[in-house]
This record gives C-alpha cells, sequence and structure tokens, in this order.
C-alpha cells in the first residue's frame, strides 16, 4: 500500500497525499490496484542445510552471508532463489513475489536457523504464533565488553533511527514494543558470550538492544565499531533454537543447530 501510495495509485478525495496523511470524518479514498507482477525471481540450485522438512514447512539452516529475498543490490543468489529450486510451485503466496514461503527474516550476515512455509495453511499459523509471543526464538551472540548483569531484559520500543533510514534505533517516536531477555554463558576476554531469548521480533532487535546497554555485538559495523572484526563478516550472532507448534497438527516442535565454525573460531580467540 505504501508503494501504491508513492506511485499516486492512493488518492484521497481525488488527490494523491503522502503516505502519513491522516485521514479526517468524510475523505474519499480511491485505490487503483495495479495489474500483478510476474514473479521475475529465477530458482537456483544452491544447496540447502535442511534440518526439517515436511509437506507443510521446512526448517533451514542459513549460512552466515546469504541474503534471505531478493532486493535490490541482491537479485538472486538468495535464500529464496534456492527455495524456489528446491520447492517448486510449494512455497506460500502470503510473503508476496520476492518472498514466497518466508514467514521470518534474519540478517545476511546473521546464521542460523529460519522457518519457510509450503502454503498459507502454515504461512498463517506460523505468523500467529510469532504475533502471540509463543514462537520460541534463541540466539548466540558474542558482545563487546561485559554485562553488568548476568541475566537481564532489555524492554526497549524500536523504530526508525531518526537520522539514518536505513538502521533502527530504540526510540518512542513510531516504534514498537521490543523485549529481549538476555544471559551470559561465558565471560570471555574483552567480551562475552551470551544468550538471547526474542519475545517478540523486530528489525535488528538484537543488535540494537545490545547496542543500547552500551555492548554492541561484536563485528557488527552498524551499531557497533565502524572497523569490525578482522576476520569475521559482519555481526557475530547465531539463531541457534527455533520452536513452534506445528500449524497442521499442533504438535511442539523445537530444532537447534550448532554453532557454525566462524562462532567457534572467535570464542576460542577471546579465550586466550
Amino acid at each position: 500500500m505504501q508503494k501504491w501510495t508513492e506511485r499516486s495509485l492512493v488518492t484521497v478525495n481525488g488527490a494523491p497525499q503522502s503516505k502519513n496523511y491522516r485521514l479526517r470524518d468524510g475523505d474519499v479514498v480511491d485505490v487503483t490496484v495495479p495489474d500483478a507482477e510476474p514473479c521475475e525471481v529465477v530458482p537456483q540450485g544452491i544447496p540447502l542445510d535442511i534440518v526439517y522438512e515436511d509437506d507443510d514447512l521446512l526448517v533451514v539452516n542459513k549460512p552466515k552471508g546469504m541474503v534471505v529475498h531478493p532486493a535490490a543490490g541482491h537479485a538472486d543468489g538468495t535464500l529464496v532463489n534456492a527455495l524456489m529450486a528446491h520447492c517448486g510451485d510449494s512455497l506460500s503466496g502470503i510473503g508476496g513475489v520476492t518472498r514466497p514461503g518466508i514467514v521470518h527474516r534474519i540478517d545476511k550476515d546473521t546464521s542460523g536457523l529460519l522457518l519457510v512455509a509450503k502454503n498459507d495453511l502454515a504461512h498463517q499459523g506460523l505468523a500467529t504464533q510469532i504475533k502471540a509471543h509463543t514462537f520460541t526464538r534463541v540466539y548466540e551472540t558474542v558482545v563487546v565488553g561485559h554485562l553488568k548483569e548476568l541475566t537481564g531484559t532489555v524492554d526497549a520500543p524500536i523504530g526508525r533511527h531518526p537520522q539514518n533510514r536505513k538502521k533502527m534505533a530504540v526510540t518512542t517516536t513510531h516504534a514498537r514494543s521490543a523485549v529481549t531477555h538476555y544471559e551470559v554463558i561465558e565471560n570471555l576476554r574483552g567480551c562475552d558470550h551470551v544468550k538471547v531469548t526474542l519475545e517478540t521480533g523486530r528489525t535488528h532487535q538484537i543488535r540494537v538492544h545490545m547496542a543500547h546497554l552500551g555492548h554492541p555485538v561484536l563485528g557488527d559495523t552498524v551499531y557497533g565499531s565502524s572497523k569490525g572484526e578482522p576476520g569475521l563478516q559482519g555481526q557475530c550472532l547465531h539463531a541457534r533454537t527455533v520452536g513452534f507448534r506445528h500449524p497442521r497438527d499442533g504438535r511442539y516442535l523445537e530444532f537447534t543447530s550448532d554453532l557454525p565454525d566462524y562462532f567457534i573460531r572467535i570464542l576460542e580467540r577471546y579465550r586466550a
């Protein structure tokens, strides 16, 4: 709808309006629905690390560096390209042309488990659990410095950064509630190995909340040091565990992936 508004396909009282226009009593809104665009996402035979799969969904262990869905600058080589080759036409269409089957996302340089819906029933069932905060998402990360408390909760709303629209920030302006629970697994040299459980799933939530505490995720050049971490591509963050009720039969399923090599190398480096 926002894109249609930008293209003047949505008018108020016969005239285009900005996306943040507040409707008033008596306004007449007209929407011109454009013709559906053909899917231009090309299936590519990219190997996938599939942890679980059935007729309704699959759980994929995404490698660090892989983009989830096509976007500007990443037209192919994405997880969606690989999924289309693996699943054919059996992906939920709710995610739209470029995000078929994608129920939730993780960043390009975040590794770990991701759920994919093969049909709309599965997609709606999983999305409902995410919205109700009954969907289990546990991450492991390494953060710069030492947290004051071994366990804690960050309850701070997240919205677009007021100066940089490509970033998120803890703010009260056009923000949504965001809750992150953390537990220190191990004190390392100059940093902490931390288990993080998400209650909500906002964009960049862990990265923003850890930076808000003054302990950004190691290697995060967006919310931490601009220099990054030698030998590490982006942030040290791994989606370790996902748990959910199967949308068809209600069974609780939970999956955990091993820490990847890059993460283990970081732990060994900072244990020295």
